[in-house]
């Protein structure tokens, strides 16, 4: 400070201003930017190469052999790495040397790191084995995305099993820590995680029965290399048998200490379900969780209020549809019409399972056929719609989208709970469909994995706020095309649509206000057609991720608020194709980065 303010005295005695720097040339914004997006470039190759999965997530097989280090000591290398290169970032250029888009990957680079500065701070709080834990990740992962081409691959597979006890381990480790600082998940959530471990773990190799899920998996990837004349029977039997070896002796005592402490530790969890912030430190967990989850400074408060102006609004778009289909009852009595109504459910069969699947891939069809019109890009990477594997599935439980990868060797995954058909009405699935596939998940993730001319880390980075965001906002755009032709169908929209506002009031009145599991389930409900069982799931996975229900509703008003300010702005100007690739062509943003993007469209079209 000292020598800051002799210099400053100094240019007053000698009656002289400092000089202002020149405004840098486009060659020098030019040079910098590309250099800045080759240090980006080197920096996410170091980044992706600390993560085993998430190399093989991009369809690369270096490190084909090994998980993840999920250790605290990894987690603090990780964190110390990203301070290193935040550090190295700002001493080696400068942001009014950057185009646009690379002052949005600067800005971005920062921001990420405030983020896991953040977070880091309350590592020990968040809960471990709860539904999709690394208890069910690593064997969906192991069966989904570990691909088996070449005799080399299937070693790598033995060796990832053999790698299962110290992943399980040290997630174990960090659920013991997080248990004995107070923070528990309630007890729903034992009870789910040890049925989804035994589940692993029962049928052959380990026992009598039926091929366990990583059994038959390994198997049928075993039998395909014999089929494609790649390994010899001498060579099955060698796989085959290390195979079975590794799920013997290292996955089931991994998941057997699993079990044992699970069973041991469900007792001092609360049989009543509670929020994280009836626990240690909670409340500041929860703001947070909160900030992560929405990328805005929106207080639980602010949210709760939020979320009951726009349950108001809903219902009153709900009454226009019940007025217009004629249904003699007011709201809630056509909600409990279309939960128990059978004529909205296909059969609890696989016949009906085979059909629930095939609408969706008929909804899909329409909808790509449409999508010219309202979008410049469009994804190149293929999608797939199926069925949940068995052994996670959930009665009631969400639908949900894993993408694919860059290159489309892997195509993106739209997967549906279908254990219980009765808990999947058809007036549902529509929407969902738009959200999930086109042109919701699976158009924003797959045209942000195939973008050029930007940082690669920008391609692969996610915001819950925008991505779920993206993905109601194009439930409502759908209606806008043309869609949702079945008045039910419609409703079905609006109906997904309060759910996400339902979600505003429920998660901060879990988390921050002491609402139970029954006061929950109730006021969804109140507000709600969807069925009981599939509610129950919902409000549970509430529970134990806070926060994270919040997002939806506020990126989808986000996005939202900056198209009508485009509309408003452009006049004629205005294409949806344009705003459109203006949102995607970015890449997965913060939601105030977002709202930058956009302005400076704006004033683009404006200019041009």
């Amino acid at each position: 400070m000292r020598l800051w303010i002799s210099a400053a005295v100094a240019a007053v005695v000698m009656g002289c201003t400092p000089a202002t720097p020149p405004a840098p040339t486009a060659e020098e914004i030019a040079k910098t930017s590309a250099e800045l997006t080759v240090w980006f470039d080197a920096r996410f190759e170091e980044q992706v190469q600390m993560s085993p999965l998430s190399l093989t997530m991009l369809g690369r097989k270096e490190q084909y052999d090994k998980l993840n280090d999920f250790s605290d000591a990894q987690a603090d290398r990780q964190l110390a790495w990203r301070r290193a290169s935040v550090a190295e970032m700002k001493q080696k250029f400068d942001p009014a040397k950057l185009d646009i888009e690379s002052r949005t990957s600067f800005d971005l680079w920062v921001q990420q790191l405030d983020m896991d500065e953040k977070a880091n701070k309350f590592r020990d709080f968040g809960y471990v084995f709860i539904k999709d834990g690394p208890h069910a990740f690593l064997p969906n992962f192991m069966m989904s995305f570990h691909e088996v081409s070449e005799k080399s691959d299937m070693d790598a597979y033995v060796s990832r099993l053999n790698g299962f006890g110290l992943a399980m381990d040290q997630t174990l480790e960090h659920a013991k820590k997080a248990a004995s600082l107070g923070h528990r998940p309630p007890r729903f959530a034992y009870v789910q995680a040890l049925q989804e471990s035994k589940n692993i773990i029962t049928g052959a190799p380990f026992g009598k029965g039926e091929d366990s899920p990583l059994w038959a998996n390994a198997k049928g990837k075993i039998k395909k290399l014999q089929h494609d004349g790649k390994v010899t029977a001498a060579e099955v039997k060698v796989l085959e048998d290390g195979t079975s070896k590794a799920l013997i002796e290292t996955v089931k005592p991994a998941y057997a200490r699993l079990i044992a402490w699970l069973t041991e530790d469900e007792a001092k969890a609360t049989a009543e379900s509670q929020g994280v912030g009836a626990q240690p430190d909670g409340a500041a967990f929860y703001n947070m969780m909160l900030e992560q989850q929405t990328t805005t400074t929106m207080t639980a408060d602010e949210i709760h209020e939020l979320g009951l102006k726009e349950v108001a609004r809903i219902r009153g778009e709900m009454e226009q549809i019940r007025a217009a289909v004629g249904f003699k009852g007011d709201l809630p009595a056509m909600f409990k019409f279309m939960r128990e109504d059978k004529q909205f459910y296909q059969p609890d069969t696989d016949v009906g399972r085979a059909a629930y699947l095939k609408q969706a891939e008929d909804y899909l069809a329409g909808m790509t056929a449409k999508l010219p019109a309202y979008f410049g890009r469009l994804p190149k990477a293929p999608l797939v719609v199926k069925r949940v594997e068995a052994f996670r599935e959930e009665k009631g439980g969400v639908q949900h989208y894993y993408p694919g990868t860059p290159d489309g060797s892997r195509p993106g995954i739209y997967y549906a709970h279908l254990s219980d058909m009765t808990a999947m009405p058809m007036w549902d699935l529509e929407n969902t469909t738009y959200h999930e596939g086109l042109p919701g998940h699976h158009m924003q993730i797959s045209i942000a994995q195939e973008l050029t001319g930007i940082p690669k880390f920008r391609t692969q980075t996610g915001y819950t706020a925008y991505a779920e965001g993206w993905g109601l906002y194009t439930e409502l755009l759908a209606k806008e095309m043309g869609f949702y032709t079945d008045p039910y169908s419609d409703m079905g929209r609006l109906n997904a649509e309060m759910w996400r506002a339902v979600r505003l009031v429920i998660d901060t009145g879990i988390h921050s206000k002491g609402w139970g599991e029954e006061q929950a389930v109730k006021y969804f409900i109140d507000n709600s057609p969807t069925p009981e069982a599939a509610i129950r799931a919902e409000i549970r996975r509430y529970f134990v991720w806070p926060g994270q229900a919040t997002s939806y509703k506020i990126g989808m008003l986000k996005i939202l608020e900056l198209r009508a300010l485009a509309q408003k702005e452009l006049g004629p100007k205005f294409t949806m194709a344009g705003f459109h690739d203006t949102v995607l062509a970015g890449g997965a943003l913060p939601l105030p980065i977002l709202q930058t993007r956009v302005n400076q469209w704006i004033e683009r079209v404006k200019a041009g």
